[in-house]
């Protein structure tokens, strides 16, 4: 049966959002939607803005795809077809207005629209918006507005059986879909990473995952504002302001103006033709408070407000926050090749940061919290920028204004990601619809740092990729690097010529020239020795690069994480089919965890226990990447990890699981990213030597990365810690450096101390020592190196390590806790006799935050840990648990 419910005119006008001018309304087009199959006569309710599977989930027709392998049983959802429909009740002064238009925020992907029986609209691209003009089709009283989405896959299986080669694609998981090896995910604007990727799970969606909203206005409006900063420093910027106007008639004086903080900057009085009108107003603002990045300074926002009269009334006004900075992004030739940097304000900036992919496989529930604490925990362990990779989405306004608020940069790839694509005319003019777009929304953006074309397509080309080789040799690489050329070289980058010049671009990531794979040393990079190729941690030291934008290392999540995916004691195992169906990258991935482990940890039999160890040596590992990179500054300004979050929960290369719990890698980089960073090295005396600007092999891997195999340097027995100090700050710091070798139970066998100056934005080479020299006659594997630098009140610390984990004498350690209540939660304070390497506290179910966890913890000290928690004190005390990594051997 059909539902038809009328929308009462009540709930009507509730539901509207008026701007500040009467004339123009906004009313949001959420209420009483109900779907089907598209063969099917049921119709069951429906939540929008959503997707099909989480309306069938809410309908009890399929289980939830997140949990053990369910997955497996929901992928006959994408072969179907399904309709969306509701009915608008139009209040009178809807009705009576001039223009009346429908606009879609998003539509995923294939939909047909319409109103009362007519068609509107066609889509085909999710990363577009749609307006649909209604004027003389909305009537009074009931209107019927049907959504009709095409599968996909149907649509798309011709166009792959037509063309007579395979365009390379990412990990397109055809196969889970039952469609064998019909990998079409390169011929539908659709975020890939639907289509499966060797983190995520293949879930190809349909809906209206965005809002829609019925827009009517009379007389004139304001349809887009642009702040162009044309030169800023702390005593003046010199701003342009370009408003579109659409109006109705022919005005011959109205009143176009531009005020921040409520003070006026600039006013032009003109005069207005019908349809669109573009006004330029150019002001200066003398002495304004500059936009900072997390840690530099404040994120200053103004709030600029722009506005429009007519007879001496305000008929349509816009806001926006506007952060005012200088950005640059550095390309130069050097001595070693071609840098890549952002000037922020005149300084160099080290970025720090991480890799965004969606947060959700239903991107509907990436709601305004989720992106709010996603951001918060990227600003809270001193990320400066978050990366958003090309294979996901352009991420909601939610997003990119959290960014602007908290000093975050964006490096925003276009979506597209490890393919080449059918880029003939259509498709070239779809997606010039969708970056006009996109860009026209982004482009006030203070946190907009640079728009690159996509995420390792070139590499996918010219390097480990090689399909350029491969269709040569078949005939077609001509045709195909045209398409590509067009679309990366010509397209992308003649739209932000356009409509954003202030923004810098690049064709790839990562990427040195054109014709040609990365190389390290011209540009950004994505290393990937480390993981795929199986080489040592350390080998990050002698990987040397200018900008690192890829990097990292795999772990499972934590134990109360799993449960909620894997809730069975026979689901325990790594290699069992629930903890497989959540292992995009396969068997070869936990082949290289326990190789990792083995080389260099103790591998335990108990699956909780294993869980912890992947956990700690990710943590470990890509720490040694951040210092590495850090270190080598100026040479290397960039430090862009991947990745920072997950869309379901999965094992990956995560800091931030799936549910917003922090691995140990996240609560490493709190450290590692310091506005100060002790960065010691043990190293064999004579590594390291690698010269700057050396090229090294490429080999081809199997997610999308770049294997470089680094130079082996001689073995020697002789072992030297160097060590080095860095900083982002903006002016000297300084303080005293403590040097301390420390046994197993606290005794301090050699310790110095010395005063350091240490200049402001760049990194210092403080000491180097040998081994043998610190050791106070203990053995390596029964101390550690305690090194402190101590600032301003604060102490920045490091610990290094002479043997491998696998090798130090750790002993087990029996914590002391006290336990006190606190406002949200408890205060843990742990003390040990001994040292305690990688404490971790846990408790029952994933509502739970520490301030800390996995930390070392020195001898005969405290340390006093916040736990936000809603437990009751005798069930926290029951439940908590304490260990280090003595206790999984």
């Amino acid at each position: 049966m059909k539902y038809y419910k009328l929308l009462l005119t009540t709930a009507c006008l509730m539901a509207s959002i008026a701007s500040a001018n009467a004339f123009v309304h906004v009313r949001q087009l959420h209420s009483d939607w109900h779907f089907r199959q598209g063969d099917s006569e049921i119709w069951h309710e429906a939540q929008v803005p959503g997707n099909v599977h989480l309306d069938l989930m809410r309908a009890h027709i399929i289980d939830d795809p997140f949990y053990r392998l369910n997955e497996r049983s929901v992928q006959w959802v994408d072969k179907a077809d399904w309709m969306y429909e509701t009915n608008v009740v139009p209040t009178a002064e809807e009705l009576q207005a001039q223009n009346q238009e429908i606009v879609f925020k998003g539509l995923d992907t294939y939909a047909d629209v319409y109103l009362n029986g007519r068609l509107l609209v066609r889509t085909d691209n999710m990363h577009r918006e749609w307006r649909c003009d209604v004027k003389g089709i909305l009537q009074e009283g009931n209107n019927r507005f049907e959504v009709y989405f095409h599968s996909p896959i149907r649509r798309n299986i011709p166009k792959f059986d037509a063309l007579p080669y395979r365009h390379n694609t990412g990990p397109d998981q055809s196969w889970i879909g039952g469609i064998f090896d019909k990998v079409i995910s390169p011929f539908a604007r659709t975020a890939s990473y639907e289509y499966g990727w060797d983190w995520g799970p293949r879930l190809v969606t349909f809906g209206i995952w965005r809002s829609v909203q019925l827009e009517t206005w009379n007389g004139e409006k304001i349809a887009n504002v642009w702040h162009i900063q044309n030169e800023v420093n702390s005593r003046r910027a010199k701003l342009t302001t370009v408003v579109e106007v659409e109006s109705d008639e022919d005005v011959t004086a109205a009143i176009v103006a531009v005020s921040a903080n409520d003070k006026q900057l600039a006013s032009r009085t003109i005069s207005l033709v019908k349809g669109l009108n573009k006004i330029r107003l150019d002001y200066a603002m003398d002495r304004p408070r500059l936009w900072w990045t997390n840690g530099l300074g404040e994120a200053y926002l103004y709030n600029f407000k722009t506005t429009i009269s007519t007879v001496g009334k305000i008929v349509d006004s816009t806001t926006d926050e506007i952060g005012i900075r200088s950005l640059k992004l550095h390309n130069d030739k050097d001595k070693y090749g071609h840098n890549l940097y952002f000037e922020l304000n005149g300084q160099p900036l080290y970025a720090k940061g991480s890799n965004m992919v969606p947060n959700d496989n239903f991107l509907s529930r990436c709601n305004d919290s989720v992106y709010h604490r996603v951001v918060q925990d990227a600003k809270a362990v001193n990320m400066n920028i978050i990366r958003v990779w090309g294979g996901g989405v352009y991420e909601d306004d939610a997003f990119y204004r959290e960014c602007d608020r908290n000093g975050i940069l964006v490096w925003q790839d276009f979506m597209f990601a490890c393919c080449t694509y059918p880029a003939d005319s259509a498709f070239l003019a779809n997606v010039k619809e969708e970056v006009v777009y996109q860009v026209r929304r982004l482009r006030n953006r203070a946190c907009l740092a640079v728009l690159v074309g996509n995420n390792e397509c070139q590499d996918v080309w010219y390097g480990w990729g090689n399909k350029k080789k491969q269709l040569d040799e078949m005939g077609y690489g001509e045709e195909v690097g045209k398409m590509q050329h067009a679309l990366f070289h010509e397209l992308l980058p003649s739209v932000v010529k356009e409509y954003a010049p202030q923004i810098s671009y690049r064709p790839s990531s990562p990427y040195a020239f054109e014709n040609m794979p990365s190389d390290g040393i011209n540009g950004d990079d994505h290393y990937w020795g480390v993981w795929h190729g199986a080489e040592p941690f350390e080998a990050y030291y002698d990987h040397r690069v200018r900008f690192q934008s890829e990097y990292g290392f795999q772990s499972f999540p934590e134990y109360e994480s799993v449960l909620k995916y894997a809730p069975f004691d026979y689901d325990h195992n790594i290699y069992s089919e629930v903890m497989m169906e959540h292992q995009k990258a396969g068997t070869y991935a936990n082949h290289r965890i326990e190789e990792y482990m083995r080389r260099d940890y103790h591998v335990p039999s108990d699956f909780k226990k294993f869980l912890y160890v992947s956990l700690l040596m990710q943590g470990d590992g890509v720490k040694t990447g951040m210092e590495a990179y850090r270190r080598d500054r100026p040479y290397c300004m960039g430090s862009i990890v991947w990745q920072l979050n997950d869309c379901w929960p999965v094992a990956s290369w995560s800091s931030r699981d799936y549910y917003g719990r922090w691995k140990a890698l996240h609560y490493f980089t709190k450290y590692a990213y310091d506005d100060i960073l002790v960065a010691p090295r043990v190293k064999v005396i004579g590594e390291g030597k690698k010269q700057e600007g050396k090229q090294v092999s490429n080999l081809p891997t199997e997610a999308g990365g770049q294997l470089r195999v680094a130079d082996n340097a001689t073995s020697r027995s002789d072992k030297e810690i160097e060590i080095k100090l860095v900083s982002d700050r903006r002016t000297v710091a300084k303080g005293e450096l403590t040097i301390q070798t420390m046994t197993m139970d606290g005794r301090i066998v050699h310790s110095e101390r010395r005063t350091v100056v240490m200049p402001a934005n760049t990194a210092i080479h403080v000491e180097t020592k040998l081994v043998k020299d610190l050791l106070g006659g203990e053995q390596p594997e029964d101390v550690i190196f305690y090194i402190a630098f101590t600032t301003g009140g604060k102490t920045y610390s490091n610990i290094a390590y002479a043997v491998s984990q696998k090798d130090m004498n750790y002993r087990p350690a029996r914590m002391k806790t006290v336990i006190t209540k606190a406002a949200d939660g408890y205060d843990v304070k742990l003390s040990s006799e001994v040292f305690a390497r990688g404490v971790f506290l846990s408790v029952k179910g994933i509502g739970n935050f520490f301030s800390d966890n996995y930390f070392d913890l020195l001898p005969k000290t405290s340390r006093t840990i916040h736990v936000r928690c809603a437990k009751d004190l005798d069930t926290f005390k029951k439940e908590l648990e304490i260990i280090s990594l003595v206790d999984t051997y």
